[in-house]
């Protein structure tokens, strides 16, 4: 997952299954400005479609992605 942030904030990246619940906590924690790349290592959740969601403290986003073995 690639996301940039273009000042230093708190940040927070978690990962929901269709249900809403929650299945991984990516990143928490206070971030400088910059780009980043955080790996989501699917070996333990089953195939199917995700939602990560990227919070800051002005900024929500909710993206999908499938997790295909």
């Amino acid at each position: 997952i690639n996301f940039a942030i273009p000042e230093q904030t708190n940040v927070v990246l978690k990962v929901y299954d269709l249900l809403g619940r929650e299945a991984a906590v990516l990143v928490n924690g206070n971030l400088n400005a910059g780009y980043y790349t955080v790996d989501f290592n699917g070996t333990n959740y089953t195939s199917g479609v995700y939602i990560f969601k990227l919070e800051t403290s002005n900024f929500t986003a909710l993206k999908k992605m499938v997790l295909v073995k």
